[in-house]
Order: C-alpha cells, then structure tokens, then sequence
C-alpha cells in the first residue's frame, strides 16, 4: 500500500518548487481523501474516473503532466519509460468498467511516479536541460493514448448499453 500521508519534504534542493508542485498535485490525484474508519486514502483519479471517457482523459492528462516535468527536471530514458509504464497501466486498467475504478483506488501511478522522480534527484545532482524532442513525443502520445481511451470507453459503454437493453 502507498504512504498514507503527504510525501516528506526534501530541503535544499534546487528544483524545490516543482517537487513541491508535483507533490501537491499527487497528493490530490492519489491520497487527498481519508476513507472514515480506516487506514485508506484516495483522491480525484478514482473518482474522475467514474466519469465515461472524460474522467480517465483528466486523470491521464495530470499525470502527463508529472512524466513532462520529470522530462524538464533531466530523468533518464528508462526512469520516463518506467513512468508511463504506470500511467498506461492504470489508464488502460481504468477503462474498464467497476474493474478499472477499484483498479485506480489502488495503484496509485502518481505516487509511484512522484518516488521515481525523489528517486532519482536524490541520487544524482546533474542538471540537464529538457529534451524538447521527447517532450514533444510524450504529448503526442498521451494525446493519442487519451483519443484511444475515449474511444474505448465510449465503445464499452455501448456495448453494455446493448446488452441491457437487448
């Protein structure tokens, strides 16, 4: 299970205010909301997607944006690719019906997504400027990724339609 709380605080860090903005935005994506009576957490993801097609577009564009500012911030090749790895899972995951609510409730791609970059910037203090070619790439790709996802969420829905009404 993921932490249950906002993530620390790293000090002295020279890109203090995006981690800071990056954790704000997780927090509220993956943990905002405490369940009453137990240890759980959740926040808007699952809830935006109950919305058909549209709520896992926004959840899936947020957490682009965590993969873009991880490209500004200089991560490595494999550490993006292991970061959209996660969103494309929980977005995939997340279209289908019920299945994919609960899936979202647990996975927590931001979280994981947020430790991936502390990861790496506690490791290494070099600065690299952002690879525009690859930011380019990424929003191509969550552009189409969120066009499929409509798509198919729009495709289920239909089917589902059909079969209560056949």
């Amino acid at each position: 299970m993921s932490r249950t709380s906002p993530i620390p605080v790293v000090t002295n860090h020279p890109r203090l205010a995006i981690i800071q903005r990056l954790r704000k935005l997780t927090h509220l994506m993956d943990n905002a909301i405490a369940i009453p009576g137990t240890k759980f957490r959740i926040g808007l993801d699952p809830i935006l997607g109950l919305l058909p097609g549209a709520g896992d577009f926004i959840g899936t564009a947020l957490s682009a944006y965590i993969v873009l500012e991880a490209v500004r911030l200089g991560l490595p090749k494999e550490t993006l690719g292991k970061m959209v790895s996660n969103i494309l899972l929980e977005s995939v995951v997340g279209t289908v019906p019920v299945v994919g609510d609960w899936f979202d409730f647990a996975w927590k791609a931001n979280v994981k997504n947020l430790e991936l970059i502390e990861t790496h910037l506690g490791v290494t203090n070099t600065s690299k400027p952002a690879n525009r070619w690859l930011m380019f790439l990424l929003v191509v790709g969550f552009l189409i990724i969120g066009i499929g996802l409509v798509t198919l969420s729009v495709l289920v829905f239909k089917l589902l339609l059909n079969a209560v009404t056949s």
